[in-house]
């Protein structure tokens, strides 16, 4: 069973057929690739110009478009651990690293938490000697929880 919903599916295999990357969706639609990424996979929200942009390079009905306009619910996946390899290892970095991260995120910052709202994240691909690296850089605002 997919945890992609039709739209989801749909816009991906489109993506495939068309052999389009995720760099160039970016440098069409000016949105970075992992915001237009988390928009084929239902987690993100176009404006009806992207949705059309979007459509268009991708060669699907138009009339798709009311569909990626509409907030999704996001963060839907299973509540149970991931099996992919992949988001896997972004889960072990959690149970391993979460708690410290958290720690010395409040230790510079105060009591409060990085938003996931007013959030970019990129990708890159490092070379190095010891093997290609991936680098994952995240930016969200602080919020300091409030006292009352």
């Amino acid at each position: 069973m997919s945890p992609l919903t039709p739209l989801s599916q749909t816009l991906l295999g489109a993506k495939r057929r068309k052999g389009v990357s995720f760099a160039e969706l970016e440098r069409l639609l000016q949105r970075d690739e992992v915001w237009i990424a988390s928009l084929l996979y239902g987690q993100a929200t176009a404006s009806p110009e992207e949705a059309q942009t979007l459509l268009a390079a991708l060669d699907l009905d138009p009339n798709l478009a009311n569909e990626l306009t509409i907030p999704p619910v996001k963060g839907c996946l299973d509540p149970e651990l991931p099996t992919d390899p992949l988001i896997y290892r972004f889960y072990e970095i959690m149970q391993v690293y979460g708690l410290p991260l958290k720690d010395v995120i409040q230790e510079k910052f105060g009591d409060g938490i990085m938003s996931a709202i007013d959030f970019t994240m990129e990708v890159d691909k490092v070379e190095d000697p010891a093997g290609t690296r991936v680098k994952v850089s995240m930016c969200g605002k602080f919020l300091p929880y409030k006292k009352w």
